[in-house]
C-alpha cells in the first residue's frame, strides 16, 4: 500500500480511538450493564480477532487470506479510505450526539434518553454503520480476504449487541422505542 493511504488509514483510526478515549470520561453512570465476561468474550475478542486479521500481510504467509479479492491499485485505495473515512465521521458524530448516554458495551444509563436526531432519524445504531464503514474501507485497502473476513466478525459481534441493545431500551422506554424501530432500520436505512 502507497506510503500516503498507509498514513491516511492509520490517521483515521487513531483519529477515532483518540475520539472514543477522550468523549468516555463523560458518560453518565451505569445503572445496567452484561458481566465482563460477556463483554469480553462477545465484543472485545471478536474485535481483537478482527483488528489483528487486518494486520501485516506476512503474518499470515501463502495461505487462503492472503488471496486478493480486488486488485492492489491506488483507485480502489482511494475508495477503501473514502469508505473509512466516511465511517469514521458517522462513528464520532453520532458519538457526539449521544453525549452522554453512550458506552461502550450494553448499558443502561442514569436518566437515559432516546436519542433520534442525525443519523438516529434513519438507523437506530450508526455507530455500529460507521464502524463496518471503518472496517469496510480497511479491509478494501488490504485487498485481501482476510479483510471480508474481519468485517464478517465484527458484523456478527456487532449484530448480537444490537440485539441485546434494542431489548433493553425496548423494555426501558416502552411503547416509544416500539414505535422508533417501526420507522426506522438497524444499520443500514430502509434495507437492514
Amino acid at each position: 500500500m502507497p506510503p500516503f493511504f498507509e498514513h491516511a488509514l492509520r490517521i483515521t483510526w487513531l483519529v477515532v480511538i483518540g475520539y472514543w478515549l477522550w468523549s468516555a470520561r463523560s458518560a453518565k453512570g451505569v445503572a445496567s450493564q452484561e458481566s465482563l465476561a460477556v463483554r469480553v468474550a462477545a465484543y472485545w475478542l471478536p474485535l481483537l480477532v478482527a483488528v489483528l486479521l487486518l494486520g501485516p500481510g506476512p503474518w499470515f504467509g501463502h495461505s487462503l487470506l492472503r488471496e486478493q479479492f480486488v486488485p492492489h491499485t491506488v483507485p480502489v485505495y482511494a475508495v477503501g479510505l473514502g469508505l473509512a473515512v466516511a465511517g469514521a465521521l458517522l462513528c464520532i458524530y453520532a458519538r457526539m450526539l449521544l453525549g452522554r448516554n453512550w458506552s461502550a458495551t450494553v448499558q443502561l444509563k442514569h436518566d437515559h434518553e432516546l436519542i433520534q436526531q442525525g443519523p438516529y432519524r434513519f438507523i437506530r445504531h450508526p455507530i455500529y454503520t460507521g464502524f463496518l464503514l471503518l472496517f469496510l474501507g480497511n479491509a478494501v485497502m488490504v485487498g485481501d480476504w482476510r479483510g471480508l473476513l474481519a468485517v464478517a466478525i465484527v458484523f456478527v459481534s456487532f449484530w448480537r449487541k444490537l440485539r441485546l441493545e434494542e431489548t433493553w431500551l425496548g423494555q426501558h422506554f416502552g411503547p416509544a422505542y416500539a414505535a422508533y424501530r417501526q420507522r426506522t432500520k438497524a444499520l443500514i436505512p430502509a434495507v437492514l
